[in-house]
């Protein structure tokens, strides 16, 4: 729980900082073409990023860092880490070097729809030079964070994706009229990532000294477990993606509409989804390695109510406040009042989804763990090919039959893939026993749950008012107003939870 709070709580400092960061963005550059153009100059190293350092290596490196740490020396685990970030290092610099040469080719592959503005492409293939080294300085930055949780130490790779964010920040403020600026900051923003962590390392007497070990046992059980991973990982980032390729196809403004509403869903899936994700994965592997099945069990079902206890009222507010949300963060200046209904309407579809994905991020750990790659591919497959499916019938029925937002249908089809997903991870876990809850603690938690946010939604849906005042009240109003909605929700939420008898000692594990 503690460690939790901790990448909580660095977490939503940065996630703060990236809503400051994209106000700033709606403002100056609106949903235009130049900021579709950057969106995807960024998303395309975000997509290695997430696929990769944080997916694959992460879920991969992890298991096997902490079994040599708990099993070996510290000659071992020093040795290990030399190996795997020289070994890293080469392929990712090989990687950039071949990304940045075909910037104009991956342009045309990930928003060929572009190619009828000339102009538009050739600045994403620009900006696309500055943006894709990223992939290579976030993926050995996620190697030095996987280290430091390894060792309990999960404040600094929690608040290093601030660093990001103040980048993109100072550069809106420097230069507010080119897009190109954003470009460079991420370029800078990834080294500043990577020097951050080098002193935590320094003090575990774990400076890495990079050499080439791809004939090294462990580097290539790494790397064996990483392949299945990086497909399995890379399934809500493909359904993205293939979003963002569709969407360029559609009517100027629909991938910016679609990466307005997926930040705001980020928020709290970054701040209590991924953050608890996080911190279960060295604990699960150290379980699984010291052969404790019970604890292991408990570890996951300690995992799922807290996500259900904090991510369910978080799923049901991005739905029900989507229109206050995104008129209070993003409707100035540049970002118009059309601009807010079409990405309210990609939010709801995004919220729909919410704890599909979140309960991916939990169940997934429940695998790699112990090392069983092969199932969660499998099904991640599965999952990304019905929501492919769903993305083109859908988009082409909404243009057919003029639905004013087909742009929201893709982010639906996302969502429901992202639900297929967990449904099959949890229905597996279960079936194979690894994954063991008592009955009668859940029913009562599960009616709690029930009620408290049913007065939740209650509370939000009376106070909240219509969506067009919201859109004729000034910044000051629109804030206060939200505040209030939103402590009122919270406040009736926490009240009805201990109304009904939920305690501290209930979200305890079991062993």
């Amino acid at each position: 729980m503690k460690s939790s709070a901790v990448v909580g709580g660095m977490t939503l400092i940065s996630r703060v900082l990236g809503f400051v960061r994209d106000i700033l963005f709606a403002a100056a550059f609106g949903a235009g073409a130049g900021m579709d153009a950057f969106l995807v100059a960024l998303k395309i190293p975000n997509f290695g990023r997430r696929m990769f350092a944080e997916g694959a290596f992460a879920q991969s490196f992890v298991p096997v860092f902490t079994e040599t740490r708990t099993r070996g020396t510290h000659e071992d685990v020093s040795d290990l880490l030399s190996r795997v970030s020289g070994t890293l290092g080469g392929v990712l610099g090989a990687i950039t070097l071949v990304g940045c040469l075909a910037s104009p080719l991956l342009m045309g592959l990930f928003a060929p729809g572009f190619a009828d503005d000339p102009a538009q492409f050739a600045l994403g293939a620009d900006m696309l030079r500055w943006t894709f080294p990223y992939l290579m300085f976030i993926s050995l930055t996620a190697m030095a964070g996987g280290v430091l949780n390894s060792y309990g130490q999960f404040a600094v790779p929690a608040i290093t994706p601030v660093i990001l964010n103040i980048c993109l920040i100072a550069a809106a403020f420097i230069d507010n009229d080119s897009v190109q600026v954003l470009a460079y900051a991420v370029f800078a923003a990834g080294i500043l990532q990577l020097a951050a962590q080098l002193p935590s390392l320094r003090r575990l007497n774990l400076t890495p000294r990079p050499r080439w070990g791809w004939g090294d046992a462990r580097v290539q059980r790494i790397m064996k477990l990483m392949v299945p991973i990086m497909i399995g990982s890379s399934v809500a980032q493909v359904s993205l993606l293939l979003d963002t390729i569709i969407a360029s196809f559609l009517v100027t403004g629909s991938v910016s509409w679609l990466y307005f509403a997926d930040r705001l869903m980020e928020f709290p899936l970054g701040l209590f989804s991924i953050a608890i994700g996080t911190v279960i994965l060295p604990t699960l592997s150290a379980q699984f390695a010291s052969q404790s099945d019970t604890a292991f069990s408990d570890t996951l079902d300690w995992a799922l109510k807290l996500l259900l206890l904090v991510g369910l009222p978080a799923a049901l507010g991005l739905f029900v406040l989507a229109g206050p949300l995104v008129v209070t963060l993003f409707q100035y200046r540049a970002f118009t009042a059309t601009d807010v209904h079409m990405t309210a309407a990609a939010l709801m579809a995004y919220a729909f989804g919410f704890m599909g994905f979140s309960l991916v991020k939990i169940l997934v750990p429940g695998f790699y763990a112990r090392q069983e790659t092969r199932i969660p591919v499998r099904y991640a497959i599965t999952a990304l090919l019905s929501g492919m499916a769903l993305s083109v019938t859908g988009v082409l029925v909404a243009v057919h039959f003029e639905f004013g937002a087909p742009h929201a249908v893709l982010a639906a089809a996302t969502s429901t893939s992202a639900w297929i997903n967990a449904l099959l991870l949890f229905g597996r876990l279960r079936r194979d026993g690894v994954y063991v809850p008592v009955a009668a603690p859940w029913k009562t938690f599960g009616l709690r749950l029930l009620l408290a946010n049913l007065a939740m939604v209650t509370v939000v849906v009376v106070l909240q008012g219509p969506l067009q005042l919201w859109l004729d009240l000034p910044l000051l109003d629109r804030v206060l107003r939200l505040l209030w909605v939103l402590a009122a929700a919270g406040l009736s939420y926490g009240a009805m939870l201990f109304l009904t008898g939920l305690r501290p000692h209930h979200l305890h594990r079991r062993s």
